[in-house]
């Protein structure tokens, strides 16, 4: 047997791999794993050069796979405000001016992570509140889930945008009544306005907003643009990511990532998909996301599905119900693509021999993607397509089967359940009412009927901490008695941060697992994950990152 390049011994191994689920330590040789077993057995593989990390007991797992995240727009939340946790009117004021004071030459301010209750229980942001903490600088603030930002009176101006605009179908200017925008701004269309003043010029936000590319770059915005990206790569290597599945779905993204992965090379794989909206034509399909398939095939980048928003979020109104929201009798939501308009996306898509990835927040626009799928199906014949629902927060009962009999993934989100991570429980149960909240966010029971599950945190609409994620999947609670528990295992998370998400990119054959011959994507953990209390689990922290055998982070 060839001599190892690098063991971790002194380990508590979780493999993933049925086969051998559990090991004392592992062989790494070039970008392969050579060799797993017993501490004396893969010692023994040690040269002159080898390369040890004693794991000092510690959990050893697979690398992990962030399965939902938007790399571009995450790196550039790294630099901005976050409001993660503020409550109440002074506590806003005093963030915003001291990272106004600390920032006195950007153009326009950004704060993030905004709960929807951010002022009150009661009280909307407006732009009044908003011009009261910051009067002559252009300032915006988002949501958690970035589809609903509020702007102070300067932004709007600047923006052009103070008297409205036509935003098209699922996006809105909020207006008042003195015919003025109110400062509410919500999804891309409307938000993007006042986007495009910040460091990126918006570019960030092109990928997911509208699949296209900016107009111009100068080299010198290219370069920032880079070493932003770098840096929220690094991050991710920092956080025991190996793998990412970023959301947005432009060529300046791809071919950024491509310029990093051949001069520096990328610390962890990239999956990308092309991002179809609903005002574009489904030649685009071939024409496009056939053709990035071609150019970006690798095992480090990627690009080989397409995604789609068929609807908004709850909180605003734009997720799509198949009944009324319970506190807005008369209102389903309106959906971005019709049922007929994606189901001709999803047949052709899935011709193409690609995967679909689509963002369905409400019941209404799950069941819009599952017929889509089911189309697909009746069209091109069944095959192991893996199409993927991004986020499922609400499933209607008659759809939990439906999953598993399309194979459909749900990909979803434990850092988004009101209650978890911080966030508030209103207005989000009220909106969805009572009666959907047994199958609001429900992991335990799509599991059982048969789905595959896949978990992210959807960063920077959540922190990226995988560790902090898998918390707040073990620690959700029910939101009132007799509710069912909607939690999976602590063995059935770790899969859906790792060979499930090697699944879902159709990978399972070389990682995912800690498997002797499998990619070397690893991470070793600051202790024993089994044995650390579910409230506890955020305090771990990867000690070493390694992807495709190198070591990308090392504590």
């Amino acid at each position: 047997m060839p001599q190892a390049d690098l063991i971790i011994h002194n380990a508590r191994i979780l493999t993933m791999d049925e086969e051998r689920p559990r090991a004392q330590a592992l062989a790494v040789a070039g970008n392969l794993l050579l060799a797993i077993g017993s501490d004396s057995e893969i010692l023994a593989l040690a040269g002159e050069g080898t390369r040890r990390i004693d794991a000092g007991g510690g959990t050893v797992l697979p690398g992990l796979n962030e399965a939902h995240m938007h790399i571009f727009g995450g790196s550039v939340s790294l630099t901005q405000l976050s409001l993660f946790g503020v409550k109440g009117f002074e506590a806003l004021k005093q963030a915003v001016t001291a990272y106004a004071a600390a920032n006195p030459d950007l153009r326009l301010l950004v704060g993030l992570s905004a709960d929807y209750t951010i002022l009150s229980e009661t009280e909307k942001v407006t732009r009044h509140h908003l011009d009261a903490i910051l009067p002559d600088r252009p300032f915006m603030m988002l949501a958690p889930d970035r589809h609903t930002a509020w702007a102070n009176t300067a932004a709007l101006k600047a923006a052009g945008i103070l008297e409205g605009r036509d935003v098209g179908v699922g996006n809105e200017i909020v207006m008042g009544e003195d015919g003025l925008a109110t400062g509410e701004l919500k999804e891309t269309n409307a938000i993007d306005p006042v986007a495009e003043m910040g460091v990126t010029a918006g570019r960030d936000h092109l990928g997911i907003g509208t699949g296209g590319d900016p107009d111009h770059v100068t080299p010198e915005e290219r370069a920032s643009d880079l070493a932003l990206i770098r840096r929220g790569l690094a991050y991710c290597a920092e956080l025991g990511l190996t793998s990412v599945q970023a959301m947005d779905g432009n060529l300046y993204q791809l071919e950024i990532l491509d310029e990093i992965e051949r001069e520096h090379g990328l610390p962890v794989r990239v999956r990308m998909p092309f991002h179809m909206k609903n005002f574009m034509d489904l030649d685009m399909i071939e024409a496009k996301a056939a053709g990035w398939r071609r150019r970006f095939d690798s095992d480090r980048l990627r690009c080989d599905f397409v995604k789609v928003f068929v609807d908004g979020v709850t909180e605003s109104g734009t997720a799509v119900m198949v009944d009324d929201y319970a506190d807005e009798p008369g209102w389903k939501g309106d959906p971005l693509f019709t049922r007929e308009h994606f189901a001709k996306v999803a047949v052709e898509t899935d011709r193409l021999g690609l995967q679909v990835a689509v963002h369905a927040i409400g019941d209404g626009a799950v069941r819009i993607v599952l017929d889509g799928y089911e189309a697909a199906r009746k069209a091109n014949g069944p095959r192991d397509s893996r199409h993927r629902i991004e986020h499922v927060e609400v499933v209607h009962p008659d759809d939990v089967g439906r999953f598993a009999e399309l194979g459909a993934v749900a990909s979803m989100q434990p850092t988004h359940p009101p209650g978890s991570a911080g966030l508030p429980l209103e207005p989000y149960l009220t909106r969805i009412g009572e009666a959907r909240w047994p199958l609001a966010f429900a992991w335990r029971s799509l599991k059982d009927a048969g789905a595959r599950i896949v978990f992210a945190t959807d960063w920077p609409v959540s922190p990226l901490s995988p560790l902090s994620c898998i918390q707040d999947a073990m620690t959700r609670q029910p939101w009132k008695e007799g509710m069912p528990d909607q939690r999976l295992s602590l063995a059935e998370t770790l899969a859906a941060y790792t060979s499930e998400g090697a699944y879902v990119e159709f990978m399972e054959d070389r990682k995912g697992r800690l498997k002797p011959g499998y990619l070397a994507d690893i991470v070793v953990l600051s202790g024993d994950i089994e044995a650390t209390p579910a409230a506890e689990l955020a305090t771990l922290r990867p000690v070493a990152t390694i992807c495709d055998g190198r070591i990308t982070h090392q504590a």
